[in-house]
Order: structure tokens, then sequence, then C-alpha cells
């Protein structure tokens, strides 16, 4: 196979998940251009498909779905449709995630549901999508962790920006958790051929974020600027396809080098 062949995800199923956010809907167009039958799902039906539709009125194949990541039932009814529709899977990106909220408003009730969708969630997502993998001659699985599951905490961001400063415990614990059950997952499914890598965005850039955020992360990383609407998709295209065949259990941070500091 030549090396550009090797890119291209045509006649592959992919499976993103949280399709509808900003990285979120980088991640469904990168896999939708690579040339992958793409399906993307989430609770937020309306949203999501309004932009399958988008892609779809550009040629591109984008379906979308709902389900739960909170119920592994809603999960295993998710990853059967797709079997159903296209009888198989080969990739599945992980985005979705819950988002409890400060750490000094974390409530037992919100901590029980950040890690029903982000710990519980995630498990399942990787084991009965990996399981299926496994019985096909295996995939990709593609983890979407974060910054805040590599570096700790740090009021540096919101020096000067009038934002609140706000610190999420569980986002950070679960991101973190993240980094190696990307690991665990890759040992356990490697000898069925499935893949596993986790790949760690940093800050993406949008119109709202006030100068003085824009300047205090741009200033923190090695290329000077946050990320674009453009950033995850080579990282994404790459890890899902046949180019990195020989990659897996690998936590790697595009973050514009934040992390690397």
């Amino acid at each position: 196979m030549k090396v550009l062949d090797s890119f291209n995800l045509k006649g592959k199923v992919a499976l993103v998940t949280g399709g509808s956010g900003l990285y979120g809907r980088q991640m469904v167009r990168a896999m939708a251009e690579a040339g992958a039958i793409t399906y993307t799902a989430s609770r937020n039906m309306e949203k999501l498909t309004e932009f399958t539709d988008l892609l779809k009125g550009e040629g591109l194949d984008a379906t979308a779905l709902t389900y739960d990541q909170s119920s592994v039932e809603s999960i295993i009814a998710l990853r059967d449709e797709i079997i159903k529709r296209s009888g198989k899977i080969d990739i599945l990106i992980n985005n979705s995630v819950a988002r409890s909220g400060p750490v000094e408003e974390l409530t037992e009730e919100k901590a029980n549901w950040d890690f029903s969708v982000n710990a519980t969630g995630i498990i399942m997502m990787c084991r009965e999508f990996g399981k299926h993998m496994a019985k096909t001659g295996g995939g990709s699985v593609i983890n979407i962790g974060s910054i805040y599951g590599l570096v700790g905490y740090d009021d540096w961001l919101y020096e000067g920006t009038g934002l609140l400063k706000t610190g999420g415990a569980a986002y950070y614990y679960n991101k973190g958790g993240m980094v190696n059950l990307t690991r665990f997952f890759a040992g356990f499914y490697g000898p069925s051929g499935v893949r596993y890598n986790c790949i760690h965005p940093g800050g993406y850039e949008t119109d709202s974020q006030p100068a003085g955020f824009k300047k205090n992360y741009s200033d923190k990383t090695f290329l000077k600027r946050l990320a674009n609407d453009d950033d995850m998709k080579g990282i994404l295209v790459f890890l899902a396809s046949d180019a990195s065949a020989y990659i897996t259990g690998t936590n790697i941070p595009v973050d514009g080098g934040l992390t690397a500091k």
C-alpha cells in the first residue's frame, strides 16, 4: 500500500460521540472527509441532525443517532443499530463528556451523574465496541482526553480576564483516568487487533473568549495560539487509519506544546 493510500478511510465505518460541540463537529467532519461511513451520536438530536444535514449537503456521508452514555443499555443499542445499518464498526471516537461544574458547587448527585457518563460510560463504550471489533478483525478506538488530564489546576488562565475561576475536580479526575484506561484496553484487546489511543486537546479559540484569556493561553504554548477548526483532523485520521497500524496505547497531547513546557 502506498503511504498516502494508508490514510484513506473509504469503506470504514466510524462513530464519533458528542459530535455537535466545537471539537465534535471537527471530528465528525474529519471522518467523513476521509471517506468513512460516519455516524455521530449524542443526546441532542436536533443540533446533531442540523449538522449532519449540512454535511450531507456537501456530499459527505454522515448520520445522526441518539444515545445516553450513562446507560449501558443505550450504549449497546447504539452499537447494535450501527451494525444493523452498516454491518460493522471500525472506528470509535469517544468524545462525549459531562461537565458537573466547579468543585465548590459539586453535589453528590452531580458527581454521580458525572461519573456515570465520564467514567463508567467510557469504560462501557471501550468494552462494548471493542468486543465487537475484536470479533470482526480489529479496529481503532480513539479516546478524547484533555490537557487537564495531564496537568494540575492552575489559576494562570484566568488572570486579568474577568472570567470566574473554575476548578472541575471531577473533570480532572476522569480525564486523568482516561490516560491509563486507554493503556488498559490497548493491552486487553490488542491481541485481537483492536487499537486504543488517546489524544489530549488543548484550548479551542472562539469569538466569545475575552482577549485576556486568549493571550494567557497563547503565551503558555510553544505555537502562541489556541486550536482552530482544523487542528484535530490530521491526528484523528492518522489514528483511525491504517497509517497508524502499529501504534496503540499512546497518549498524545494536541495542544500547541502547552504541556511540554
